[in-house]
């Protein structure tokens, strides 16, 4: 497809896909985005750990350096497992390319792309986090990290950012459909500027070769704000699925598989193995997403 063609059909689509979210249907029942467990260990992190400097003894990270967390406990006491999206990350190759973390959080996932790719630019409009991030990207000494302080979605913006102290990672846009969590006591409420992956773009940053999302229900903006990006550049993509029922799960991974599918992209489940198409999207409402162009072979994928 011609790439004007294909970016104004995605501008079509993405306006129908956004309004057809917001329509309710199914299980609505509420659910918990962090179990008990991962609650305590933030907390021991936190408040315990949280300016411990250590070199991470497993995982992806092992050998670098990072500033809180319990990268430090030896493997056998590690609540960490070698699972799908792991095993996915390290057959990926991204020698020599361009790498976009949007939602970077702490920069985990960035430092391990550093070690490979030729820049990682980093997204993280929380402050918190971004505080964070950059202090392990120093730690680490990466010249090829870019750290950009800006959220990204459909458009730019000027929004309100909403999460809890305890569990930073999960921060959201207060207006986000559904999906942004309900105020509580001690909620954290932080002004943000929104930009979009074509205005960043466009002001010039390098261009990707792969784009890593996880934006807490807000995938699908992001993926709108970049329909001039995947109509020519044609970069390879990873999203990490949320919603807070199982209806808003099932209604946000249909209208992303949908939006990749008229973008001319082949999705993947990471955790099934399986091809994902509007008629089967229901399968992959847990976990994360890889998407390539059509013109590149998933049979050659992981």
């Amino acid at each position: 497809m011609d790439a004007d063609i294909r970016i104004a059909t995605e501008s079509a689509f993405a306006d129908q896909f956004l309004r057809q979210r917001m329509s309710s249907s199914g299980d609505d029942t509420q659910l918990d985005h962090f179990t008990l467990s991962q609650r305590v260990t933030s907390w021991i992190s936190q408040n315990i750990f949280g300016e411990l400097v250590y070199t991470c003894r497993h995982g992806l990270l092992q050998g670098m350096k990072r500033k809180g967390g319990l990268g430090w406990l030896p493997k056998r006491l590690s609540a960490s497992v070698e699972n799908a999206e792991i095993q996915f990350w390290r057959s990926l190759d991204l020698t020599d390319k361009v790498v976009y973390d949007v939602g970077s959080y702490h920069g985990l996932l960035a430092m391990y792309f550093a070690r490979s790719s030729r820049l990682v630019v980093c997204f993280e409009p929380n402050d918190v986090n971004r505080t964070r991030l950059e202090e392990n990207v120093a730690l680490n000494r990466l010249t090829n990290v870019t750290v950009r302080a800006v959220g990204i979605g459909s458009e730019p913006a000027d929004v309100t950012m909403v999460y809890s102290p305890l569990m930073s990672g999960g921060a959201t846009i207060e207006t986000a459909h559904e999906f942004g969590p309900r105020a509580t006591a001690g909620t954290v409420r932080q002004s943000i500027r929104l930009s979009s992956l074509d205005a960043e773009i466009a002001a010039g940053i390098a261009l990707p070769d792969f784009i890593k999302i996880d934006v807490e229900g807000y995938e699908l903006e992001a993926l709108v704000g970049a329909a001039a990006l995947l109509a020519t550049h044609r970069p390879e993509l990873f999203l990490e699925m949320h919603g807070n029922t199982i209806a808003e799960k099932r209604k946000n991974v249909a209208a992303i598989v949908t939006f990749l599918e008229h973008a001319a992209y082949v999705v993947k489940h990471v955790e099934s193995g399986s091809i994902v198409t509007a008629e089967n999207a229901a399968l992959a409402m847990e976990g994360h997403l890889y998407a390539r162009p059509v013109a590149s072979s998933l049979a050659q994928a992981h």
